[in-house]
This record gives structure tokens, sequence and C-alpha cells, in this order.
């Protein structure tokens, strides 16, 4: 898994699961940086429920942050994970 950021667009490559969730979040921390991110998960090749609590710890993280944070291409199982769950709404993702 990589984390890219070029100016506010960062890029997530790899899988994001139980596996590997506290390196991703450790490394979002120093990598997330400026007053809004936009995240690409176009790249990303395996999820699991894991993903999901991810993105809402950067959701909540941003927010304590005052940094605006925006998902983008996120893959078809994790958008299904997130309805079966109920919290696509919270994602605000497109």
């Amino acid at each position: 898994m990589t984390i890219t950021c070029d100016g506010e667009r960062c890029t997530v490559q790899g899988a994001l699961t139980m596996n590997n969730v506290t390196a991703v979040l450790e490394e979002s921390a120093r990598v997330f940086q400026g007053s809004r991110i936009v995240v690409d998960l176009s790249g990303v090749s395996e999820v699991d429920s894991a993903a999901l609590s991810l993105l809402l710890e950067w959701r909540r993280a941003a927010g304590a942050a005052s940094r605006a944070i925006e998902y983008t291409n996120l893959p078809a199982n994790l958008k299904s994970l997130a309805d079966l769950y109920g919290v696509s709404g919270l994602l605000g993702a497109e």
C-alpha cells in the first residue's frame, strides 16, 4: 500500500484491510497536509470493513484539524460495503 500526494490530491494504491490499516493511518498522518485533501481511491485493490473505518477516521481527523476531505473513485466493493453498513452518506463520496 502506498499513498502519494501531489498538492491536495492524494492517491491510495493497494489493499486497505485489517492487515495494514494501522500503517495506512500512520502514513496518512504524515502526508495529508493543507486545508483540503482529495483522496483518490481508484488504485485500491482490496477492502474489508477496516477500510470503511479508516475513511470515517480520516473524516473525523480532518474535521478536528479544520481540514476538508473528499473521496473520489471509490471501488465498487467499497461502495457495496458502505451501503451494507449504512454509512455511504457519512463518506460524502462521489
